[in-house]
């Protein structure tokens, strides 16, 4: 069994990097230094060491995410792609990775611009009808998801290659077919998606790939004129914090500023095997807090952007719901008047501090930690609410007053 410490050192995946990290500059080193991957920084991205973990067959990962004041966590991944556009598996596979990984629901959000594979000029020759029918990826997957109880969103992505607008995720559209026939204008084709109910997602807002649609190498982040006004308009609801191995810090800030969802999508195009593993506890997933596990649940909390990212053992998210779901994983009780226990009943990592001290609370787990007299607040170092911000939870009166 590969534990944690000897993934971590030994694979290098996925992780908050100290450059980025507020844990040092709360408290200096952590007491596992091997718990910080490295990472390269290219102007405002942070791309993060890949590496994967292969282990032999198992059965499907248990993430236990108690339920939020009321709602369910469930655990996403919108932005997938297939051998229908230039992904590497069919769409049956993202359905079993789905499943293997612990999903409750995720979206193939094949290209539709860009379908180098299967298509009538593609590498793989469709019939006429199935060539000009762009929900076929949707198709393809659908009766597996439903067999195996994964909630299947029809999804697929615009994909312009200037920035802005770069390239956008639509979800929830109820058929792909008149978006793609827009595809002259990007702005036509956003508002027939909205005129349809789509939820829209800006993807990766750091990557750089001017001439696929991302930014020129070096550039800085800035919210552009044009992601304005289509949020003014009501034309764009979620962005990206985390793509596939690129964490962009200043999204947090975007979300909270423009009242945008937090995602922390894979954008996988080849096998997750090959991409990041066996059951990869450090594998971007979004957090839904839905009413209830279904479309209509996922759709709804969406829109109220009741989102929140994790990858690379960091969890990003807005308020309130940030605070409220540490509340509802993390149990804090006094033992005595200097010491609190925390009791992680949830998958969720933890790395948090009381008053100078950094310390890790593994996952399902309790510890007893020393609270010096004065300090009334919990630093969450891992859990960020903005660019610069750590979650700050406020102990209980009953503790705090202890005497």
């Amino acid at each position: 069994m590969l534990n944690r410490r000897y993934f971590l050192k030994h694979s290098a995946m996925l992780g908050a990097a100290a450059s980025l990290s507020p844990v040092s500059a709360l408290w200096g080193k952590s007491e596992n230094p091997d718990s910080i991957p490295p990472v390269h920084k290219n102007g405002d991205t942070y791309t993060v060491n890949m590496g994967h973990i292969q282990a032999a067959s198992s059965p499907a990962r248990q993430i236990n995410i108690p339920d939020v004041e009321g709602f369910k966590v469930l655990k996403g991944d919108f932005h997938i792609h297939t051998l229908f556009s230039d992904g590497q598996v069919m769409p049956k596979d993202r359905v079993l990775e789905a499943v293997n990984n612990g999903l409750d629901v995720i979206s193939i959000t094949d290209h539709i611009e860009y379908r180098p594979n299967i298509s009538k000029d593609g590498r793989w020759k469709l019939a006429a009808e199935q060539a000009d029918d762009f929900n076929i990826w949707y198709e393809a997957a659908r009766s597996d998801a439903e067999k195996k109880e994964l909630l299947l969103i029809r999804g697929a992505e615009i994909t312009k290659r200037s920035m802005p607008p770069g390239h956008l995720n639509v979800l929830f559209a109820s058929d792909n077919n008149p978006i793609t026939a827009a595809a002259d204008d990007w702005k036509t084709m956003v508002q027939v998606a909205a005129d349809q109910g789509a939820f829209i997602l800006w993807n990766h807002p750091g990557w750089e790939a001017p001439a696929s649609g991302g930014i020129k190498q070096g550039a800085p982040l800035f919210f552009p004129e044009v992601h304005k006004e289509m949020v003014r308009k009501g034309l764009l609801h979620g962005i990206e914090i985390f793509n596939y191995n690129e964490y962009y810090p200043v999204v947090s800030d975007w979300c909270n500023e423009q009242n945008l969802a937090v995602f922390a999508n894979s954008d996988i195009h080849d096998s997750e095997l090959a991409t990041y593993g066996i059951q990869n506890p450090l594998r971007p997933l979004t957090l839904v807090l839905a009413r209830e596990r279904s479309l209509e649940g996922v759709r709804e909390a969406l829109f109220a952007r009741r989102t929140v990212g994790w990858a690379a053992g960091m969890i990003w998210g807005r308020e309130p719901w940030l605070p409220a779901l540490f509340k509802s994983a993390v149990e804090i009780k006094a033992i005595t008047p200097g010491t609190i226990e925390l009791n992680n009943k949830s998958s969720l990592p933890v790395t948090a501090g009381v008053g100078g001290a950094i310390f890790e609370l593994p996952q399902n787990a309790r510890r007893q930690v020393y609270r010096a007299e004065g300090v009334k607040s919990l630093t969450v170092a891992n859990w960020m609410t903005s660019m610069n911000k750590p979650l700050e939870i406020q102990l209980p009166a009953e503790i705090t007053d202890a005497k």
